[in-house]
């Protein structure tokens, strides 16, 4: 069985090697286009993903996570921000590339901020048993959403999001 942490640290990889990809398609928006649109589905799928099964166990296992959550969530809904910003632009003009420039940043935060406390914090105290059970939930929602499918990506408020989830 999968572990979620595993797995949530594959998805990371691909986002920077896809966006390391994008930098060097600035001179051809087809090309670059070939490569966004299916690493602006992967972001909305994985933030879904963590949304619905890392973060309620972090909160639920790690006393004190909450404002963690909180960036973390609003983190996701500044990666939708960038990813709504490319969609309303013309593919390959200015406004586009800062959309996707938006997400990037916003993604490269929430990665190093995740990859330094919420996984280390969520590791010391769950077991390979619950990791593995939601490893399984997390790569059958990321299947069942493949490509986005079925999600809104309409942000999160983070205050909202705790409190149902805590």
């Amino acid at each position: 069985m999968p572990d979620v942490i595993r797995l949530i640290l594959d998805d990371h990889e691909t986002f920077r090697t896809r966006f390391d990809e994008l930098d060097k398609l600035r001179d051809d928006p087809a090309a670059a286009e070939a490569v966004w649109a299916p690493l602006a589905a992967l972001l909305e799928t994985h933030a879904s993903a963590e949304e619905n099964h890392f973060y309620p166990a972090l909160l639920q296992h790690v006393e004190g996570s909450e404002d963690e959550t909180k960036d973390a969530i609003g983190d996701h809904d500044e990666i939708r921000d960038g990813i709504r910003r490319a969609a309303a632009a013309e593919v390959g003009d200015d406004e586009w590339w800062a959309g996707i420039s938006d997400a990037r940043e916003a993604n490269d935060e929430h990665l190093a901020e995740e990859e330094r406390d919420d996984i280390p914090d969520f590791l010391r105290v769950a077991s390979v048993e619950l990791r593995q059970e939601l490893g399984e939930r997390f790569r059958t929602f990321e299947s069942d959403h493949a490509h986005g499918r079925g999600l809104s990506g309409e942000n999160k408020d983070p205050d909202d999001y705790v409190q149902h989830n805590n």
